[in-house]
């Protein structure tokens, strides 16, 4: 059922979100159009879509950003945006090749600011060796729009694509380092806290050099990527099931998170799980090579990735297309996709 107005939750990453964008985009969208050159399309609802030029595909994402604050520790509006979208192509398994840009300002705005995100934003793209190709700019009226918002669209290349309907049971789940940072420090910028948790920064970065490796070697046996943004470890690996009719099963002991994080959140009662990250990969890999590419995320410098669970077939009808998380004590609990979001994080 569509609802009459919307909420900050249909923008949250989790349940409502999905909801309304299969009841209000997807559902207007006939089938034969949600797809195109044997690619990937609006049917799969991925981190981007594809379409198929000669041997290989070329992959698009877009996505818009906007944070409060605009700089925070760790990271910034800038590279949030180029870093957002970099990370969305290399989870559909390409090489990111391209970035253009919107940027959408509110009058009255300090230019020195824009300067900052500006500069982070071309900055974060060159490093990674992707090109500028173009972009938009406007300015709103003042009390129209809150602030800035930057909205990137990406190209990559890919010789094979990584699509997560392709995950199947006896998957390995696999994380490249502790979840929770990105959205633990935005939580604690906007409640005025980050004096009393000072250890708190973002992990926002571009994933480029670590996954374009494992990309090469393992490809072929990896069978769904995402990046935890929105809504989190628990939003992703609920996106992954729900569809397909398997568990996901996660050991929470497994899963890595820095102290600080886990203490700051506990506090609040929050929630690790639904938490966001912006430097993190989850991966479900074969399990034939599962601790292959654990031990090479380490070589490469992402010493904390783990393998902290794996998709099954549900032993009963109560688990089918859910998430479970064994507790430290031996004990299975819901892990569940959260139908309102903590705050604003991307």
């Amino acid at each position: 059922m569509v609802p009459k107005i919307v909420s900050l939750s249909h923008g949250g990453g989790g349940k409502d979100m999905w909801n309304l964008i299969n009841e209000l985009i997807v559902s207007k969208v006939p089938n034969g159009f949600r797809n195109t050159l044997g690619g990937v399309g609006l049917d799969s609802l991925d981190d981007g879509v594809a379409v198929k030029v000669g041997g290989e595909y070329v992959v698009m994402t877009i996505d818009s950003y906007t944070v409060k604050p605009l700089i925070f520790p760790g990271g910034n509006l800038g590279i949030l945006a180029a870093s957002g979208t970099i990370n969305d192509l290399l989870m559909m398994g390409a090489r990111p090749i391209g970035l253009v840009d919107a940027v959408v300002v509110e009058e009255g705005t300090q230019v020195d600011m824009l300067d900052i995100l500006i500069k982070s934003l071309v900055s974060t793209a060159i490093s990674e060796g992707v090109a500028i190709l173009g972009g938009d700019f406007k300015v709103m009226p003042k009390g129209t729009l809150d602030g800035i918002i930057i909205t990137t669209a990406g190209i990559g290349i890919a010789r094979k694509l990584v699509v997560d309907t392709n995950i199947t049971s006896g998957d390995k789940i696999v994380v490249t380092g502790p979840i929770a940072e990105h959205g633990a420090t935005i939580i604690a910028s906007q409640l005025n806290l980050l004096s009393n948790v000072k250890e708190l920064s973002s992990d926002v970065k571009p994933l480029t050099k670590y996954l374009l490796p494992i990309l090469d070697a393992y490809g072929e046996y990896i069978h769904a990527a995402r990046d935890p943004t929105r809504g989190g470890l628990a939003s992703t690996l609920n996106e992954w099931v729900v569809n397909n009719g398997f568990t996901a099963v996660v050991e929470r002991g497994k899963i890595p998170i820095k102290d600080s994080v886990k203490k700051f959140l506990d506090m609040l009662g929050i929630d690790p799980l639904n938490v966001a990250s912006e430097g993190v990969a989850v991966l479900a890999v074969d399990p034939v090579v599962a601790d292959d590419i654990v031990n090479e995320l380490h070589s490469l410098g992402l010493r904390e990735a783990s393998v902290i669970g794996e998709i099954v077939k549900p032993f009963s009808d109560l688990v089918k297309g859910r998430v479970l998380a064994k507790t430290e004590v031996g004990g299975l609990t819901f892990v569940e996709s959260l139908t309102s979001p903590v705050p604003r994080i991307c």
